[in-house]
């Protein structure tokens, strides 16, 4: 007897981070597939998924620190055992006024390259991956050795780069480098995944009204980050929606030719400090 539709396994969506922008990805990307959430705070992962529950989505919540690989290894292999992975979108991290350097280098590096090494084995034709990166990443200045390094390094090495050491305790600079350092190391795992007939990009959010930002705001540069919003022309904060329609943009049929690039989405911010900002 044939199997009906709905005996057969759903196409799964991976979204990392339940917070504001993940959220939003989720219910943008999650509908009639299986949805797994991870997060490392069990309160705000239960939260999300129970809300998305309660709207329909077969949400699934897996506690997860992504800055360990054991864990990630066991995100990836929950979600490929429920059905063919169709997109993985990563926004968990942390931020330069919540968080240490070291945490940053932890998560934000460390962690991104975790959910790329741990899903790239489980991608299959048609898999397209996301990272969620920052529009800091387009202001950190590099060396290309450096670069190259942070882009080819095993994850087990790279807190140990002269790059990363020298950030020392400044977390501001630590959140740069590991945003720089996450387009870079998609840039080089384009081939791998090209080669599965998978995809994988970074949208790099400019600033967005989400919890995290709102501390942003608050911290002791927030109010120069808020001021070159209006100075760039944008006037405004960007939405968890915008962040989540250029996901779904990436992780769908319009972007089958776009992989190992980044997508920047700051209401023209970078692009003001680059030509018009006064140094």
């Amino acid at each position: 007897m044939a199997q009906r539709p709905s005996e057969e396994p759903r196409d799964v969506v991976v979204v990392t981070g339940a917070g504001g922008m993940g959220t939003a990805i989720a219910r943008r990307i999650g509908s009639g597939r299986t949805l797994f959430l991870a997060d490392a705070s069990r309160g705000q992962l239960d939260r999300t998924v129970a809300a998305l529950t309660a709207e329909g989505y077969p949400a699934h919540g897996v506690l997860t620190d992504i800055s360990d690989r054991a864990a990630v290894d066991k995100l990836a292999r929950t979600a490929a055992g429920e059905g063919r992975i169709v997109a993985v979108a990563h926004t968990a991290g942390v931020s330069a006024s919540i968080a240490s350097a070291r945490t940053i280098l932890e998560v934000d590096l460390l962690g991104t390259v975790h959910v790329i090494d741990a899903f790239e084995p489980v991608a299959g034709r048609g898999t397209a991956l996301v990272a969620v990166s920052s529009m800091a990443g387009h202001y950190a200045s590099l060396s290309p050795e450096d670069e190259a390094a942070l882009a080819s390094a095993p994850a087990e090495e790279l807190l140990s780069l002269d790059v990363v050491k020298a950030v020392g305790d400044d977390s501001l600079r630590a959140y740069m480098v590991a945003k720089r350092a996450n387009h870079v190391r998609v840039e080089a795992a384009a081939l791998a995944w090209n080669l599965r007939g998978a995809r994988i990009n970074t949208v790099s959010p400019g600033v967005i009204s989400t919890a995290m930002s709102k501390a942003e705001a608050e911290s002791p540069h927030g109010g120069h980050m808020l001021k070159m919003l209006d100075d760039c022309g944008s006037g405004r904060t960007g939405t968890p929606g915008e962040i989540a329609d250029a996901v779904a943009f990436l992780t769908g049929p319009q972007a089958q030719f776009i992989t190992g690039t980044d997508l920047l989405v700051d209401g023209g911010q970078a692009a003001w400090v680059r030509r018009h900002m006064r140094h």
